[in-house]
């Protein structure tokens, strides 16, 4: 493990019916924790129509300034399932039947009615690719490069992390705690400047709320090293204190 690299993913949620708000997206904060437990962060994410061209140009965009990229959906059995054609396209492979991912189909499906052409196209992959265990539900996820191609239904999705978990390269756990305060961050602004500022490796971020009619705020100070995490929150707490705030460790 490298713990001075930050290595970085992206996310591309694939599917109409997210933009279209029919479906809630579960999955990127679901991504999001998993990556740090491994040491990545979630860099960025986009949310792409079921359109080759869009999902292929976001592929190519993403995997080449990131260490990871991961897809959410468009892999099952259905025509308007395209995601293992855009990313064959973005990588300028074929799409071929892989041996191992029709065997598993075979075998799940068998005391399912067997193994249609809709089916079988859960066993589609570019050229060149090796498959990500699905122990939920047979379909096969796909790893090909630096490319994850997951299920979009959220406990799918889920099952092909835990079998990802521990198989990846990444650097130091980002580590975090959390501080809140009723304080306007217009007031209080200076105070997370100055100390972020003073502590490197750290990083404060700011997420105001608004509830019965007051003003206040949680405070996330996040850093890869344990000691200087204490260090600033400690530091941050005493700061708000002396500005006359009173702080609820955890947050509010």
């Amino acid at each position: 493990m490298n713990d001075q690299k930050i290595w970085t993913a992206a996310l591309i949620v694939i599917g109409d019916e997210i933009l279209s708000g029919r479906t809630q997206d579960k999955n990127i904060a679901q991504v999001a924790s998993w990556l740090n437990v491994q040491g990545i962060r979630l860099a960025e994410v986009r949310v792409v129509a079921d359109d080759k061209d869009h999902i292929a140009e976001a592929v190519n965009i993403l995997r080449a300034r990131n260490d990871y990229l991961f897809t959410t959906g468009g892999i099952g059995p259905t025509h308007d399932d395209i995601t293992v054609d855009a990313v064959a396209r973005a990588l300028g492979v074929d799409v071929v039947i892989h041996p191992a991912a029709r065997a598993i189909l075979e075998h799940y499906y068998e005391s399912r009615g067997g193994l249609n052409e809709g089916r079988l196209r859960m066993a589609r992959v570019p050229a060149g690719a090796e498959l990500i265990e699905n122990r939920m539900s047979g379909a096969p996820g796909i790893r090909i490069g630096n490319c994850y191609l997951m299920a979009g239904v959220p406990h799918i999705t889920a099952g092909m992390l835990d079998a990802l978990t521990g198989t990846l390269e990444g650097g130091a756990p980002l580590l975090s705690a959390t501080l809140g305060a009723w304080a306007p961050e217009s007031e209080i602004a200076d105070i997370l400047g100055d100390t972020e500022r003073a502590h490197e490796s750290c990083v404060i971020g700011s997420y105001p709320f608004f509830r019965n009619g007051t003003v206040g705020a949680n405070f996330v100070v996040r850093s890869t090293e344990a000691h200087d995490l204490e260090t600033c929150r400690a530091e941050l707490k005493a700061a708000l204190e002396a500005a006359g705030y009173e702080v609820t460790d955890g947050g509010i």
